[in-house]
């Protein structure tokens, strides 16, 4: 949403020459120096009539200050003798009055950034209300979402950050999904990931690349239900004492396909060159292979060891025992083409699932012994995982990419996660879940690539499934999704955070004229024989333009709603959260090491400090605490 923002000055001050500055500097000064002589005279009348006692002579002083003043300059009223030691008096508490309120402006304006100038140019707290707190528990009530448990109260959405004008919390309700872009190293950890996390009052299913987001909220979460830490590739060294089988999600052709789908799109780096025969073939492929694996109660690894001997005919017996004509078909036609062709699609199919060589990932999606009933560890059921919805379970999926990533797998366990939270709603009353599941898809673009997300997005939202998408740069959704599927993604979303960090030259213009413009005044001086005027005009100019973008400093970030205009917002790191104690405590417990440096502590800190709420607002609200 954009548009002009009809307000005069970039900074309050805009247009103001020299000469008007000092003639209102003169105007201040003459004006307190009158009041301070007035008062000064009157006062010493009355002292010196009292130190004069019953011979003092009355003065009759006129009540006009104008006209006192002029009769002072005149010499017609004379200076009472006590007026100078009460002028002085005077003049110090002026002065002492004067710093203090200079030393109270100073420390309200402690932490303000100089983009928070051009807030007033934004949406203003009246047109985001639906984002407050209030608003938010009165959509989460129409709607039927349950924000509280037996234990203690939550949110009324996720946090956001706190309305640079009015200092209040603007939250996201739990029928919003968000789409966050925030450059490296910009707080979107320790002011987006982790609040919400913390936030959710039901589960919560977490992707990301690091250990810090593990470390920091895992504690808290388990004090409210049981923790799952899926890391195939040792991100956080997390031992395999559970596992998950994604044979489970193929429960018919349909699932096959999708599951080698969603395999081929995230195993497969962004610019690769494809074929177009041979990746369709190969994907046909291991969708069948994965059902006849499936259906024959075989672990997910046998699909490579079948894909390892393209003559092996094994999986055509499988699917034709099981009433599967049409898949065994096509294997068979796979099996029995010319050997270059047959190479083709069975090495392509083959690359496609070559994070099932990784011994280590694949212990777990794979059950110790060979069979499921041999293994003693507890089995990951993504139904069971939804349908827990108030003991607040959390899942957290960690991948790298690169090289023998597993991102194939945290994707198909993501998929498998909302998918069974999508089941669950639509037997739900309203359609929706009755506890929402928070889904925070950090470092998305690199860890769960899932191309169907652009067009699953604000139906997640209607089904009380609230993502969040963590990118790092616009580019990166466009590796992913393509250009149209990222402009989906956008617009599907129904808040989007811009945190900075970015130098996009292609977007950065895009949110430029999403923040709007506004009227510039324009100062035009004319001199002649009789002397010099001036005038003013105005033109159009951007509230922030890409440079600004590109500078956005440490601890702000804009927040485009649907429906509303651009607003800026301070971020809400944890340390300034109910929860601070309890993270710094889990990240003690399980990152001895520390992943936030002291300076960056007190970085955050300073940056999000904001003029004091009233006490009655700090105890209805923790996290302005």
């Amino acid at each position: 949403m954009s548009g002009t923002r009809r307000r005069s000055g970039a900074a309050g001050t805009a247009g103001w020459d020299t000469s008007t500055v000092l003639l209102w500097t003169a105007l201040v000064v003459l004006t307190v120096g009158g009041a301070l002589v007035t008062g000064a005279v009157h006062l010493g009348a009355r002292l010196q009539a009292r130190l004069d006692g019953p011979a003092a002579t009355p003065v009759d002083l006129p009540a006009n200050p104008f006209e006192l003043l002029a009769e002072l300059t005149t010499g017609r009223q004379p200076w009472p003798p006590a007026a100078t030691a009460v002028l002085v008096a005077l003049a110090v508490l002026a002065l002492l009055a004067a710093s203090a309120a200079a030393l109270l402006w100073r420390r309200r304006r402690r932490g303000r950034a100089p983009v928070d100038r051009v807030a007033r140019y934004l949406g203003r707290l009246s047109a985001v209300r639906h984002l407050t707190e209030d608003g938010a528990r009165r959509r989460a009530e129409r709607l039927g979402v349950q924000t509280s448990d037996s234990t203690e109260a939550v949110p009324a959405g996720l946090p956001i950050g706190r309305h640079v004008p009015s200092g209040r919390l603007l939250v996201s309700s739990w029928e919003d999904v968000c789409v966050d872009i925030w450059g490296p190293r910009t707080g979107k950890t320790t002011s987006r990931v982790v609040p919400a996390i913390l936030a959710a009052p039901g589960a919560v299913l977490a992707t990301s690349n690091k250990r810090d987001l593990v470390d920091a909220t895992r504690d808290v979460r388990a004090a409210r239900g049981r923790v799952w830490v899926f890391d195939p590739q040792g991100v956080a060294e997390e031992a395999a004492t559970w596992w998950w089988d994604p044979l489970s999600y193929v429960v018919d052709e349909v699932k096959a396909v999708t599951l080698a789908r969603l395999f081929a799109a995230a195993g497969r780096d962004a610019n690769a060159r494809t074929d177009a025969y041979f990746d369709n073939a190969a994907t046909s492929l291991l969708a069948n292979l994965l059902l006849a694996a499936a259906v024959a109660g075989r672990p997910i690894t046998q699909v490579y060891l079948w894909l390892a001997n393209p003559r092996e005919d094994e999986p055509v017996e499988i699917l034709r025992a099981h009433d599967h004509p049409m898949p065994a078909a096509a294997v068979a036609g796979v099996v029995n083409a010319p050997e270059k062709q047959r190479g083709g699609i069975y090495g392509t199919a083959q690359e496609i699932v070559s994070f099932l060589t990784n011994r280590v990932a694949t212990r777990w999606v794979t059950p110790d012994g060979g069979s499921a009933a041999s293994d003693r560890r507890p089995r990951f059921d993504p139904a069971a995982f939804v349908a827990a919805g108030g003991q607040a379970q959390t899942l957290y999926s960690l991948s790298r990419e690169g090289e023998g990533s597993a991102g194939p797998l945290v994707t198909a366990l993501t998929v498998a996660v909302t998918e069974a939270a999508e089941r669950l709603a639509r037997r739900s009353a309203g359609g929706r879940l009755p506890v929402p599941l928070v889904g925070v898809l950090d470092e998305a673009a690199n860890v769960c690539r899932w191309r169907d997300l652009p067009d699953l997005y604000s139906h997640y939202g209607s089904r009380g499934i609230v993502l969040m998408t963590f990118l790092q740069s616009w580019s990166q959704g466009v590796e992913v999704w393509g250009r149209d599927g990222m402009r989906k993604l956008w617009g599907a979303a129904t808040v989007r955070v811009f945190g900075g960090g970015n130098t996009d030259p292609e977007f950065l213009p895009d949110i430029s004229q999403l923040v709007g413009e506004y009227d510039a005044p324009t100062p035009t001086t004319s001199t002649s024989r009789t002397g010099s005027s001036r005038s003013y005009s105005t033109r159009s100019e951007r509230v922030l333009d890409v440079a600004e973008l590109a500078a956005l400093p440490l601890g702000r970030a804009l927040v485009f709603a649907s429906g509303t205009p651009a607003v800026l917002v301070r971020t809400l790191p944890w340390m300034e959260g109910p929860h601070a104690a309890a993270v710094r405590a889990s990240l003690d417990a399980h990152d001895p090491t520390g992943r936030l440096e002291p300076a960056e502590v007190e970085e955050l800190r300073r940056t999000s400090q904001v003029a004091p709420e009233p006490p009655s607002a700090r105890a209805a609200n923790p996290w302005l605490t």
